[in-house]
Formats: structure tokens, C-alpha cells, sequence
């Protein structure tokens, strides 16, 4: 854990200025993080990993390798929010609606990925974890408590029962393929200026994907995001409506 998130701060000055005064409480929360998904993991198939190195890279340091990209997206879309990881913490989700807190909401979340590493490695966002299966809500729910995160809450429905037009940002990792229907789904759920956050592999695929979207109103881009330790392709993909 601690090598790969030092491979993350060395990567980019902003990561490092997000994680690195907090590393030690990060380190523990994660590892805690990683604890419960080994304790629970057998009984409820939370995610394919055959050990603990390979959780860490393939779901952790996956989670957390688009940091520095989300970072300077949120900075542009929301200035009058301040840096991620500055201020005073995000005391519920509720909160965040009468504040310039950032409303993020990671739909379909799983096992928690990658939004309880984000709303770890971010204290003063708000964090919203959109869960359909109730044994997995039931973790999450399980899992926020153990570590005490206060700036993170779960809904537990289908993206289509979601409330509207609450969320700054939506981020969401191996969930369905990026087609017109998930993307106005999800842009439902959007605030104004709001943008989504795909984490996806291979760029080949992706912009096999995005040729389904071609003619519906977004504007997207394309960000390789190096995993620390995971010879593999990852991208981010951030898509906003055109304006």
C-alpha cells in the first residue's frame, strides 16, 4: 500500500499535496479498508482477487491512479470549492447541498470502489455510494462504520430511482459499457456543469465504446492513468454535456 501510493505522490505535485500530509491516517484507513473486503470477501464475492497484493493494485491504487486527473477537473469546474483535500470534512452527503462542499456519487458501487478510497484520500468532499444488491449495501454500510468515514453514505435502488440533479461528479468503474442510454441515465443525476468520471481499461475499447455516442450531446476525453505495480491499460474518461 504505502509503496504504491508514494508512486502516486511522486507522480504528480497535486496528488502529493492531497495524500501526502495525510499518509499514515490513509495508509491505516485503507488497510482497515482492505481487512474488511478479506473478512467478507468469501461469503459475498465482492471482487475477483487472488491475494492481498493483488486487491491492493487491482482495487485500491486502481481507484486512487486517477487522482491527480480528477483532481484538476474538479479544480476547473468548481473553483469556488477549493482544493479536494483542503478545509473542514464533509460531515453527510445532506450537508454538501447547502455548501460548496463537491457532491460526488460512485454508482454501482460494489464493494466500494472507487469511491471509499476516494472519499478517504478526500475528507471535505461528500460522497455518495449507489448500491442496488442489498448484501453488498449491507458491507458498505458495515464497512463506513469500521472506518468512520462521515463524509460517505450509501443509497441502496437502481441509477434509474436515484433522485435528480444532485451530483457535481459521478464516477463509475466496471459498471456497463458506455452507451447514449447509461450516459443520459447518469446525466440525470447530474447537477448543472456536472461531469462524469468512466474508469475503464484499453483505449481501443473505449473509443469502440464511445462510437455508440456519437451523436448524442456530450463532449468526452480520454486520460491514461497508470495503475502503480499493474501492467495494464487504465484510462479515465470524463464526460460533460456540450454546452
Amino acid at each position: 500500500m504505502r509503496e504504491g501510493l508514494l508512486k502516486l505522490r511522486e507522480a504528480d505535485k497535486d496528488a502529493d499535496r492531497l495524500l501526502g500530509p495525510r499518509m499514515e491516517e490513509i495508509i491505516s484507513l485503507l488497510n482497515r479498508y482492505t481487512d474488511e473486503i478479506e473478512l467478507f470477501n468469501p461469503a459475498y464475492g465482492l471482487v475477483g482477487a487472488a491475494d492481498r497484493q493483488e486487491l491492493t493494485v487491482k482495487h485500491i491504487l486502481d481507484s486512487l491512479a486517477p487522482i491527480e486527473i480528477l483532481l484538476r477537473i474538479m479544480e476547473a469546474h468548481f473553483p469556488d470549492a477549493g482544493f479536494p483535500g483542503s478545509g473542514q470534512s464533509a460531515e453527510s452527503p445532506d450537508q454538501a447541498l447547502e455548501t460548496h462542499i463537491l457532491r460526488i456519487a460512485d454508482v454501482g458501487s460494489g464493494a466500494g470502489f472507487p469511491g471509499i478510497p476516494l472519499a478517504v484520500a478526500m475528507p471535505n468532499c461528500s460522497f455518495t455510494l449507489i448500491e442496488r444488491m442489498g448484501r453488498r449495501v449491507g458491507f458498505l454500510k458495515n464497512t463506513l462504520a469500521v472506518l468512520g468515514l462521515s463524509n460517505a453514505g450509501i443509497e441502496e435502488k437502481e441509477m434509474e430511482r436515484a433522485a435528480p440533479a444532485r451530483f457535481d461528479l459521478i464516477t463509475f468503474r466496471a459498471f456497463r459499457p458506455l452507451e447514449s442510454d447509461i450516459i443520459k441515465g447518469l446525466f440525470r443525476l447530474l447537477a448543472p456543469g456536472g461531469i462524469l468520471a468512466a474508469y475503464k481499461g484499453r483505449r481501443d475499447k473505449i473509443e469502440e465504446e464511445m462510437k455508440m455516442v456519437q451523436d448524442f450531446t456530450v463532449t468526452w476525453d480520454i486520460y491514461p492513468c497508470p495503475v502503480p505495480f499493474l501492467d495494464e491499460e487504465r484510462h479515465l474518461v470524463v464526460i460533460c454535456r456540450k454546452s
